[in-house]
């Protein structure tokens, strides 16, 4: 059994958004989390260490931080095809894309919001938004390839899309990247999901 807990407009809506891609049976907790406005409580059903969401629990076992939510998930889904499974081709360049967002853009992102993104050791360490457009527009730019992954949608796309969906002015201004944001939100599950919210 999968259950979830998720709370509107938070990082856990990439995870909603991937359990729908599956179409697997999930129990959805809907849980209060503190919020940056200073709303919100931390939820004592809530089975994250800190508080926050998302998290999931399978079968008695606790998988928290998107990342490692949706490997885990999709590793063992593996008849969904929305990663790759170990040994499988693809897989070094499916994992590449999943830690680069959380290793590398979501920090540039936030650095940015702090107003530090240009201090020299954050630049040393990240990259620039115009670094992250330009892997974006490269991956995406090939005809056709309308995934990061080609032909293939998988939760790479999720995790890659989810800033400039929340965020659409910091989407890079490019025509191959906004067309593969309109394919992301034209997927049913996704639509789902943000009915469900």
């Amino acid at each position: 059994m999968l259950t979830f807990y998720h709370a509107r407009q938070s990082r856990s809506s990439r995870v909603h958004w991937l359990l729908h891609e599956l179409d697997v049976p999930f129990e959805t907790i809907r849980t209060d989390i503190p919020r940056r406005d200073g709303t919100g409580a931390r939820d004592p059903r809530n089975p994250h260490p800190d508080g926050k969401v998302p998290a999931l629990v399978h079968d008695s076992r606790l998988v928290t931080e998107t990342g490692a939510i949706l490997l885990y998930l999709t590793d063992l889904f593996p008849e969904r095809s929305l990663g790759f499974a170990p040994g499988e081709p693809g897989r070094a360049e499916y994992l590449t894309w999943r830690f680069w967002y959380g290793d590398v853009v979501e920090p540039v992102y936030l650095l940015e919001v702090l107003g530090v993104a240009d201090h020299p050791i954050a630049a040393a360490t990240f990259r620039s938004r115009d670094e992250i457009a330009t892997r974006l527009i490269s991956a995406l730019q090939p005809s056709p390839r309308p995934w990061l992954m080609g032909d293939r949608f998988t939760a790479a796309d999720i995790l890659l899309s989810s800033p400039f969906l929340y965020s659409p002015d910091a989407t890079p201004d490019h025509p191959a990247v906004h067309a593969w944001i309109t394919r992301c939100t034209e997927r049913p599950a996704y639509r789902r999901a943000q009915e469900l919210d």
